[in-house]
């Protein structure tokens, strides 16, 4: 996980604020990647999370859909030959 904070915060608000987004991300069955603290005012933070993504690339050679970790030698060289056009 990357914490990431801009302006004076304590470790104590930091380590209270992670807990409740890991809480709050858990509970819809998500987990935490990046949290930003910044320090808006003396009295306020502003705080931003991201949650991790199963996301991924899917790639098409010679008609079929896959990702990469899944080709075969084949097709992972025609995918390291192919020029981008602009």
């Amino acid at each position: 996980m990357m914490i990431i904070t801009n302006g004076n915060v304590s470790q104590k608000e930091i380590d209270t604020i992670i807990a409740e987004d890991k809480e709050r991300l858990e509970a819809k069955g998500k987990e935490l990647a990046t949290i930003e603290i910044s320090v808006v005012s003396p009295e306020e933070l502003e705080v931003k999370t991201w949650a991790k993504s199963d996301i991924r690339r899917v790639r098409r050679i010679t008609g079929y859909l896959s990702t990469v970790d899944r080709f075969n030698d084949a097709k992972q060289d025609e995918l390291s030959d192919r020029v981008v056009h602009s």
